[in-house]
């Protein structure tokens, strides 16, 4: 890995946050009024719906929306979207899979694509619990997670927790764990004003920060020489304004504060890690570089000059390098 291009990564990332901090400081203290409060703790959560149906409804009345295809007797693979998309940023992989014989499954998370808009409940704690949900719905065994960005934190704090037989293996993409934010324990990391600029320019206007963060840094179309894909930034666009905002401003403090330290420490299903030396939305230094040592059973591929969105811009490596994982 090339030591200064991560520290250009990561220094690029600083300031783009600071700007939009600076920018939208006076929406983001509106909107934080508006989100302080602790959500209550959640009761645990049982699954209801019929097989085959395309939601699954929590405890709380929340409804998640999934996608399941292929055969049922077909080892399950199950696809966790990162901020603020939807299963549908899954589409190539899903239907690369389902066509190597796997049964394929997605959801949109709490808040986010077709699931319902809350505006509780919006931390991974109960992102995991809606696994649960969905997981025991669905009755998948032996199953294969794969976790791009925040959904790899997701599908982290959910392996760790999973009962057993249900989890074969763990893959995470670009992921956020062990912990984003910059602490005592993680003075690597990005500084809380980098987060502050993601909800001030949520709050001022969702619809500008998202085709700026798509446009830019996510899929790497701001680095020079680079050639945008219009579709592509459409298509992120398209899936972030599913959702809802109330969520999608709760999830920045979910996917940057959580501490998966322990939750790594304790998976002990084999762990393949993948990501982007160019990762400009989360630094491959803060994050997979860390996360290996945590791991029992880890494996680490850092793709050189590779994006954070790179399951999409080279899906054609990425899922080659995925099934034979998942084969091995």
């Amino acid at each position: 890995m090339r030591t200064s291009q991560t520290q250009t990564s990561r220094r690029g990332m600083m300031a783009a946050g600071l700007g939009l901090a600076a920018a939208g400081a006076a929406a983001a203290d509106m909107a934080s009024s508006t989100a302080t409060a602790a959500p209550a703790r959640r009761p645990a959560q049982v699954a209801s719906g019929t097989p085959g149906s395309n939601f699954v409804t929590t405890a709380d009345g929340t409804q998640i929306f999934y996608k399941d295809w292929g055969p049922s007797g077909a080892q399950p693979i199950v696809f966790h979207h990162g901020w603020p998309l939807s299963a549908d940023d899954w589409d190539n992989q899903m239907l690369f899979f389902l066509g190597q014989g796997y049964r394929v499954i997605a959801h949109d998370r709490r808040g986010h694509g077709r699931s319902t808009q809350t505006d509780t409940g919006n931390d991974m704690d109960t992102y995991a619990a809606d696994l649960i949900t969905l997981v025991d719905h669905l009755d998948l065994k032996n199953a294969i997670h794969v976790g791009h960005s925040t959904g790899g934190g997701e599908a982290a704090h959910y392996v760790a927790r999973a009962k057993p037989g249900r989890v074969a293996k763990l893959v995470m993409i670009g992921a956020v764990p062990p912990i984003m934010v910059k602490t005592d324990k993680n003075p690597g990391g990005l500084p809380l004003a980098v987060f502050d600029g993601f909800r001030a320019g949520l709050a001022a206007n969702r619809a500008l920060n998202y085709y700026e963060i798509a446009s830019g840094p996510f899929y790497g179309f701001n680095r020079p020489g680079a050639k945008a894909i219009p579709a592509v930034v459409d298509n992120w666009w398209r899936q972030g304004m599913m959702g809802g905002a109330k969520a999608h401003y709760d999830c920045i403090k979910a996917f940057s504060e959580t501490d998966f330290t322990d939750d790594l420490k304790a998976i002990d299903v084999p762990v393949f890690l993948m990501h982007g030396e160019d990762d400009q939305i989360v630094p491959v230094a803060d994050a997979a570089l860390i996360g290996i040592k945590l791991l029992k059973k880890g494996k680490l591929k850092v793709y050189p000059g590779l994006p954070h969105g790179m399951a999409t811009t080279h899906a054609d490596i990425i899922n080659q390098d995925l099934l034979a994982f998942i084969r091995s």
